[in-house]
Parts: structure tokens; sequence; C-alpha cells
């Protein structure tokens, strides 16, 4: 069951349920919803708990496949497809958009299955892009990723079990993802790909000094205490580069800050947010 819990506390919002893979749901969405402009972020697999390769497959694959057919059919101003900078694989250096994709996971592999079906759609007319996202965080991110455990304990002053210091990740705020989407949905022409990166490899032993830091822990980083996940790698950094020139975007959210406006939601939704998305769960 999907987890909805983000957008309980939204009441300007018209809700259409429905599978994603499914036709028939997928029409009614779009006459009940007529889109203009279509953001795709449904997928399976991005969580390390999810590993199901055919659900991801039915999500990402096939749930691409049914969205742009509708859109297709019916038309739309510019759809922005959700990809992940874990299309590239294992690389030594910060790709750009026109490096083949070599994914490392099955997950990964799906996501960029959906993204070679928008690059054949665009040779259709359907207006898509796919953006690809290195490692987004901030308000709302599932409660047992890297970023939201990490700041719910140094809230009380501790640290959680750690993974290897040497794990790297480019991580990007939110909000400033948030910003990439509207640059490029607003964009009269796009690229077929973007990487929404800050441009900066941070690794673990780096994002626990920081964190230390910005909230005065004196205690001790315990490394080794979870385990590294198989695509875990020791160079993992985005080339904005494209999308900087052509949309005129930008990271602009420090991680520093980052970590300080996450700690501030979290604090201030203790218990809204995190019981609905465990009730879904165990739906």
């Amino acid at each position: 069951m999907t987890d909805t819990g983000r957008l309980d506390a939204l009441t300007d919002l018209r809700r259409v349920q429905g599978d994603i893979a499914d036709r028939g749901d997928m029409e009614s969405a779009f006459r009940a919803a007529r889109p203009e402009w279509i953001f795709h972020l449904a997928a399976h697999g991005a969580y390390s708990f999810q590993t199901d390769t055919v659900a991801m497959a039915h999500s990402n694959v096939v749930g691409t496949a049914t969205l742009l057919a509708a859109a297709e059919r019916h038309g739309c101003a510019v759809v922005i497809n959700t990809g992940t900078s874990s299309e590239y694989g294992d690389r030594n250096h910060a790709p750009r958009e026109d490096e083949p994709p070599c994914p490392n996971s099955d997950y990964a592999s799906t996501k960029a299955a959906a993204t070679w079906l928008c690059q054949r759609a665009r040779t259709r007319g359907v207006p898509v892009t796919t953006l690809r996202l290195y490692s987004a965080y901030g308000p709302f991110e599932e409660e047992r990723r890297l970023i939201p455990t990490l700041v719910r304990a140094a809230l009380t002053g501790t640290l959680p079990p750690l993974a290897s210091p040497s794990v790297v990740r480019d991580f990007v705020y939110v909000e400033d993802v948030v910003d990439a989407y509207i640059a490029a949905a607003s964009s009269p022409n796009m690229s077929t790909i973007y990487n929404v990166a800050s441009g900066v490899q941070t690794s673990l032993a780096e994002l626990v000094a920081k964190t230390t830091d910005t909230f005065s822990i004196a205690v001790k980083p315990q490394w080794g205490g979870y385990p590294e996940r198989a695509w875990d790698t020791r160079v993992w950094v985005g080339d904005p580069a494209l999308i900087r020139s052509e949309l005129g975007w930008a990271a602009t959210t420090t991680l520093v800050e980052g970590l300080s406006r996450t700690a501030e939601w979290l604090a201030a939704h203790p218990v809204e947010f995190l019981p609905a998305l465990a009730a879904a769960r165990s739906a």
C-alpha cells in the first residue's frame, strides 16, 4: 500500500487514487485532473526494505509506460520524470547526462529503463525530461533513511549506529530539488536528462562531523554498527553543469543549513507524520 502520510496535511488537494500501471486507473486520473504539468514521482525500490524486483518493474517500468501513453493520448505541457543517480552505477568521477547508464541494482535498472522509455516518448512528441536526483533529504523524508535517523538522534544528544566513514553521497536539500522541478517544467526547451546534484561529495565522516558541530554533540561516532549496502561506493557526486547552464538552477542550501532546517521540522512534527507512515505500512 502506498504511504500517503505526506499528503494528509494538505487541504488544497484533489486526490485521485489508483494503480499507476493500470490503464483504466490512469485514464480516470487524466479525465479527472486534465493535467498540464505532470510530476512523475511514483517509485518502488528506493528504500533498502523494498526488495521485490517484480514490484519495482511494475511501478517503475510499467507505471512509467502507462503514464507516458496517457500523456501522449491526452496531451499535456510537460512531464517531469524522476530518475536516480544510481542509473549511472559505479563511477570514479561526476558523470554527465550524456554518459551511458550502468545501473548497480535492480531498482536502478528499472529506473534506467524508465528513462529510456521517456527518451523514446520524446520522439513521439511527448514533452518529457528526466531529473536524475542525487541524495535528496529534508522534511517528510522516510524516517529510516540516513539524514532523519541521524538528526533525530542528534536532537537527543546521541548518534545512531553508522556504516563506514568513507561511504559518500551528494546531498541536495528538498527545497532545492523542488526548485529544480519547477525550473524544468517552466522551460520551453528541455534536455532529455538533468542531474539534480549539489556537485559536492560528502563522506559519512564529514556528515557526522558537521552534525556533531551543528548540534553540539559530545559523543564519539561508533563506526561499523550499520551494514553497508551493495551500492555504497567511495565516489558518488553529481555534475550539475547542464541544469545550471540551461535552466539556471543550482543547489543553494548548504548541508549545515539543511540539517538545521530538517531538525526544526522534525522537532515540530514529533507525532503527526511518522505514525501516519507506520500505519500505512502495516495496513
